[in-house]
């Protein structure tokens, strides 16, 4: 993507490890030497790639009470027994691969967020999409939460999705009116790199 290769090189290291030949291979979960479905069920073989600056995915699992949670108990196997199949894994708490290939299903992106980046497309417009996922969101929940919880989790995301969003807009607006009132010259060059690597406003 033009957004990505545009940008300096140690802005896409963490993409290129990644988006390669490597991607989609069985080898980039269940590791080239070992091939072991024990080992592909750790949260850290997600880390590999979901991870860094662009996507923070496996630090905001770590710090959260679900990977408080796997880091703690992830070598007691009375907790987590990995050697068990994912359709029969019965976790203290949360995996990556426990809610993303619930029972042991391959395909992620089935249960994938319908998030977008700086949530642009957070709003539940009641597309027949949004509320399937919701559900499906909320049966994987549900297996260790009340529905109810898992609703209102999901709603409080929305809310956060939809303030950061407004937060992001009004960012823009500040710097578009300085802009007009001949206050954004010149730009100094070490500052406010945009998204392709360039400066917004010179």
């Amino acid at each position: 993507c033009a957004w990505s290769i545009e940008r300096p090189p140690g802005d896409t290291a963490g993409c290129t490890f990644c988006h390669t030949s490597s991607e989609e291979r069985c080898s980039t979960c269940h590791q080239r030497h070992q091939f072991d479905s024990a080992v592909a069920r750790h949260s850290e073989q997600c880390k590999a790639c979901h991870w860094g600056k662009d996507h923070r995915d496996w630090e905001a699992y770590d710090i959260s009470i679900h990977g408080v949670v796997y880091q703690v108990n992830k070598w007691n196997p009375t907790e987590f027994d990995f050697s068990k199949k994912l359709s029969d894994a019965d976790y203290v708490g949360p995996t990556c691969q426990y809610c993303h290939m619930r029972g042991g299903h391959h395909n992620v992106q089935r249960l994938s967020t319908v998030y977008t980046s700086m949530g642009m497309s957070n709003a539940d417009r009641g597309a027949p999409l949004w509320k399937e996922k919701r559900d499906t969101w909320v049966s994987v929940c549900d297996d260790c939460h009340s529905p109810r919880f898992a609703r209102e989790n999901l709603q409080a995301m929305d809310e956060a999705c939809k303030d950061a969003g407004l937060k992001y807009t009004e960012t823009f607006k500040v710097a578009e009116n300085l802009m007009l009132d001949g206050m954004g010259e010149p730009m100094p060059k070490d500052l406010a790199p945009d998204w392709s690597g360039q400066h917004i406003w010179s």
